[in-house]
């Protein structure tokens, strides 16, 4: 599923990230790789403030959405 569909405070592994190559890579730069533990913190009108490698990141809805959890 989805990182849009997490819920909040509860921690979840980073299962595959989807999108185009460098899309990928740059969600793979900021810590979102296959395996990584991600916790959201926050949701905002659909957008996600997410803890991942001890980092803060807040991310748009259309990005999460190509994370899978």
């Amino acid at each position: 599923m989805p990182l849009t569909f997490a819920r909040t405070g509860e921690p979840a592994a980073i299962r595959k990230i989807g999108g185009k190559e460098d899309v990928r890579q740059f969600l793979e730069k900021l810590g979102f790789v296959s395996g990584a533990v991600v916790t959201v913190i926050s949701t905002t009108g659909g957008n996600l403030i997410v803890n991942v490698k001890d980092a803060r990141i807040a991310i748009g809805k259309d990005m999460a959405n190509r994370i899978m959890i």
